[in-house]
């Protein structure tokens, strides 16, 4: 039997990795198979549907995701993913993330993507998704950029947002101590 992969530790806003660029996983990689096993289990306890690298520390390009739909578990894991083609229709979807944890807001973002990935062998895909999906992908290939979904929303909204999270941060530090 196979012991369960170790949980990562989930970044937080106002960590500056967060905004950092991520750098492209090199060939052959040999960490990969096992981050991305670590990832997986992270997104699954926390509990979310996608995950990428910088959000645990490691300033990689590479996304986790699993929507789970039909309640299938269906888990996906795309090296150097990158959008090709993006739809003009825009559409919007409330957006939340595990590294604003219990913050949420519609964003809008175009209806549907194409992005091209390698998978944990190294050959090449494309995948194209709308609705969840296409949310979902063009969220965690932002964090890739040091994007947060918060930049894709007013200032106003976004700043009431971030202020509303760091005192529920710091309101759960004090109660561990």
């Amino acid at each position: 039997m196979t012991s369960a992969p170790e949980l990562l530790p989930i970044l937080f806003v106002p960590d500056p990795r967060l905004r950092a660029k991520a750098r492209p996983v090199a060939a052959g990689d040999a960490r990969i198979p096992d981050l991305s096993a670590r990832m997986l289990a992270t997104m699954y306890k926390a509990p979310g549907i996608g995950l990428a690298a910088p959000q645990v520390g490691e300033m990689l390009r590479l996304v986790v995701l699993d929507l789970h739909e039909n309640d299938v578990p269906a888990p996906m894991v795309l090296v150097n993913p990158e959008i090709v083609a993006e739809s003009n229709e825009q559409a919007v979807r409330e957006e939340g993330c595990l590294s604003l944890p219990g913050q949420y807001a519609d964003v809008t973002r175009p209806a549907r993507v194409k992005v091209r990935y390698l998978d944990l062998n190294g050959a090449k895909k494309e995948i194209e998704g709308d609705g969840l999906l296409a949310a979902c992908l063009q969220h965690e290939i932002d964090h890739l950029d040091g994007v947060l979904f918060v930049d894709h929303i007013s200032a106003l909204k976004r700043n009431m947002l971030l202020r509303k999270l760091a005192k529920e941060l710091k309101l759960k530090a004090q109660d561990k101590e």
